[in-house]
């Protein structure tokens, strides 16, 4: 059963109703079984040392989640890697490299134009990365993008990002849903982050916390938006959002939620006049483009084109035919808990 992913994303919500929907979440439950017995075995292993996993002579700190794709952890990287640069600590950013093409994908470029002296190394083998990063470019401090179920490799900490949206992936294991592991699994964390806060009122956030404080008591809960803070193009250098206020907006992007950047486009007061969803880490086509410069010419004259940063890097073109095209340049806000989360991680490095 081939999905396509705007179809798969409305099946598993329950927005697709009839016999024939009602199926097809049938044989993905179905379907999730087996890897849900996987996966708790799996971490059984890991749990009881019956698999081990590698220690490198220092802290790694990972920044991963509990469903597939969408919380916004490469802003959340940033934010840790940047942390560590301003106290002058030699960082590495380990990453399998999901979607990634000619050996770097969109979360590893976004990340080199945001962090120029932080290396990113990419590839299945993260054991082999962290002794690359510890033994090669003598990095002092290791963060591990998208780690949580990597569990081959020892992390002193995990961070584990919960999307205030849809924390728990529509509450169902995968396929049936986007959890990629019970919600047990946040007893590992050390630290967990809702992402998003400002999409949901506080009635829910509240809600969510007591549910994350059920499985994961005494584990610190910080509060965090994804913060929008300037427009930058490929060939227009930047601009203040404010260019987007009460101006109608065509937006695109490849996200795991792409609701989220509509959401985020809509709170910074632009009129979204049309909106267009590609597979999470597309890697656009020639095809592709000819089609979006198509539809950004059918846009009203006054509209501004608006990406993400994540598909700015892939384009890597300063307009969409006479559009100029922009993207939103997002950085890690917290709301709450900024103390406890600067804590945890300072302590892993000590008096610098």
């Amino acid at each position: 059963m081939s999905l396509s992913g705007e179809y798969y994303r409305a099946l598993v919500r329950g927005q697709l109703r009839g016999l024939w929907p009602g199926l097809q979440r049938s044989g993905l439950w179905l379907a999730s079984v087996p890897y849900a017995w996987t996966v708790r075995l799996r971490n059984r292993l890991y749990d009881r040392g019956w698999k081990p996993n590698y220690r490198v002579p220092v802290p790694v700190v990972s920044v991963g989640n509990l469903t597939l794709g969408g919380t916004g952890k490469t802003p959340c990287v940033e934010y840790v890697a940047r942390l560590y640069r301003q106290r002058d600590l030699r960082v590495a950013i380990l990453s399998r490299g999901y979607g990634s093409h000619r050996g770097r994908n969109d979360e590893a470029m976004v990340l080199e134009e945001n962090l120029a002296d932080v290396p990113h190394l990419q590839g299945t083998d993260r054991v082999e990365l962290a002794s690359i990063a510890v033994e090669e470019l003598e990095s002092e401090i290791l963060v591990l993008d998208d780690g949580f179920q990597h569990r081959r490799l020892h992390r002193d900490l995990d961070l584990v990002l919960l999307d205030a949206t849809d924390p728990w992936g529509h509450g169902y294991l995968f396929p049936r849903g986007l959890l990629r592991e019970p919600r047990a699994g946040l007893r590992r964390a050390g630290v967990i982050a809702l992402t998003r806060c400002d999409q949901v009122d506080q009635t829910k956030i509240a809600q969510l916390r007591e549910l994350v404080v059920l499985q994961a008591a005494g584990v610190p809960i910080v509060e965090t938006t994804h913060q929008p803070v300037e427009l930058v193009s490929s060939g227009c250098g930047s601009a203040p959002l404010g260019e987007l206020t009460n101006r109608p907006v065509a937006g695109f992007c490849g996200l795991g939620n792409p609701d989220a950047f509509r959401q985020t486009l809509a709170g910074l007061g632009a009129e979204v006049c049309a909106f267009r969803v590609f597979p999470d880490h597309h890697q656009y086509t020639r095809t592709d483009v000819d089609d979006l410069r198509g539809w950004a010419a059918q846009q009203p004259a006054e509209s501004v084109v608006v990406t993400t940063q994540k598909d700015l890097v892939k384009l890597r073109l300063g307009q969409l035919g006479t559009r100029p095209l922009w993207a939103l340049r997002i950085c890690f806000h917290i709301v709450a808990g900024q103390e406890a989360l600067d804590h945890k991680l300072l302590s892993l490095v000590g008096s610098h």
